[in-house]
């Protein structure tokens, strides 16, 4: 009887040894992905010229520009001097004389430190928000900061964004207060309340919403001005422009569309007919019509359905549509991440006994949020490139702004170093938004570890 053999179990480990020669290192790679058959290395060198054929020409022509011109002309004379007649070369001197304008179009020049700290203050705002590791206590400057910026980008006097935030305090203080002493519905019937007595009086005193139906609440605001004086100079909506009026409206329309998106995407799985009802024709209206539509709505048609008297500012009117607009889209993004979810997910909610909204809140959403980031992501970028379009109904955005300038006599057929510029800054923030997302994807992928 031939014996079983011994069975072995190592009981230490090897020491690693370095790879084969030829298992790595550049000339691997470019081996195994850009030679490893006949028709990829065809395609790597036909690829190696076309790219070498775009540079040659591209990378002199923008390294030589001329940045030192008051005109086209100009620039014409000063390359006819420098490299000969003929020779093809970049006049970035329109960008140097007008940055400032593709920036932040017609607003005052003696200002500009206002939109400058907006910024600054928007970005302390959602740096606690998007990088955990800063402390929480940042926290605090995420509520007021819509509110200062506002107040800084528009002007004005500060009392009327003072009192938003008391009536928005007041609101939050009520539906606490009332749900912890009779319960959720009491909370809900507290906050509505409260939200009508302090926001329809308020609402009239900023400039962009309608005015003069409360001359009780304006009164109060003169005489708080009038003791004590908080205004900077005023600023009107059609001085804005340029990048500053596209950042504007993507970020207000990101910042609002996600909160609404999130509650369509609930209330078309709902088991409310009328909720459900409601929620796919919203849905399917909105997407159903082009944003261009939408926008010339917003600028033509939203008036005539207010009441008399009223008058809504034109960006707000395009901050609205184009949140609409984008929750839309995110809604069905989102949808998507609830579909994706296991039936039993839900049944554990149920079974730990949660109600509808702490389901959501605590264990549904997170989930489906997470699936739906490259959709949500995706549709940010989308939204934030189409604020374009406004330019279309009279709001000079930084293309709008472009033919503003090529209209000027002076830079009269000058074309690519302007449009070069713009889709560099809005590729910043687009890319930015597209880096940030991955980085996000991997934080959160705990399941793949």
């Amino acid at each position: 009887m031939v014996p079983a053999p011994a069975p072995f179990v190592r009981d230490r480990m090897l020491p690693p040894q370095a790879p084969p020669a030829n298992a790595g290192g550049p000339l691997h790679w470019m081996r195994e992905n850009l030679f490893s058959s006949w028709l990829n290395a065809a395609l790597t060198l036909v690829s190696l010229w076309v790219i070498w054929a775009i540079l040659s020409g591209a990378v002199p022509w923008a390294v030589d520009g001329i940045r030192d011109a008051s005109s086209l002309t100009q620039c014409r004379e000063i390359r006819d001097a420098l490299y000969g007649p003929g020779r093809e070369v970049a006049c970035w001197a329109v960008i140097v004389e007008r940055w400032h304008q593709l920036l932040f179009g017609f607003y005052p020049r003696a200002l500009y430190w206002r939109p400058i700290l907006a910024f600054a203050i928007f970005v302390v705002a959602v740096a606690p928000i998007l990088v955990p590791a800063l402390p929480r206590r940042m926290l605090w400057l995420v509520p007021v900061a819509p509110f200062l910026i506002y107040w800084l980008l528009w002007g004005g006097s500060a009392w009327p964004p003072l009192l938003v935030m008391a009536g928005i305090a007041a609101t939050l203080g009520a539906y606490g207060a009332a749900g912890r002493a009779w319960g959720g519905f009491a909370g809900w019937l507290a906050g509505f309340a409260t939200l009508a007595l302090a926001f329809l009086p308020v609402g009239s005193l900023l400039p962009a919403l309608p005015g003069g139906l409360f001359p009780l609440t304006e009164a109060m605001a003169g005489a708080l001005e009038r003791a004590l004086p908080l205004s900077i100079r005023a600023v009107i909506t059609r001085e804005f422009g340029g990048f500053q009026l596209s950042f504007i409206i993507g970020v207000a329309g990101i910042a609002l569309s996600l909160p609404a998106g999130i509650l369509l995407a609930l209330g078309r799985q709902s088991h409310l007919l009328v909720v459900r009802a409601i929620s796919v024709s919203f849905i399917e209206i909105i997407r159903g019509v082009p944003l261009i539509v939408w926008l010339f709505t917003a600028s033509l048609l939203l008036n005539y359905f207010l009441p008399p008297g009223t008058n809504f500012d034109l960006m707000l009117r395009v901050v609205i549509m184009v949140t609409i607009f984008a929750a839309a889209y995110l809604a069905e993004v989102i949808r998507g991440g609830l579909a994706a979810l296991p039936r039993g997910q839900y049944e554990a909610a149920d079974a730990l006994g949660l109600d509808y909204w702490r389901e959501m809140r605590l264990i549904i959403l997170p989930q489906a949020l997470k699936i739906s980031i490259p959709g949500i992501v995706n549709t940010f970028i989308t939204m934030f490139k189409d604020t374009t379009l406004v330019m279309f109904i009279g709001l000079l955005d930084p293309l709008g702004l472009a033919n503003s300038i090529r209209a000027d006599q002076s830079w009269n057929g000058i074309y690519w170093e302007l449009f070069i510029f713009i889709g560099a800054l809005f590729f910043v923030v687009c890319f930015g938004m597209s880096r940030y997302s991955m980085y996000l994807e991997r934080r959160l992928a705990r399941d793949r570890r």
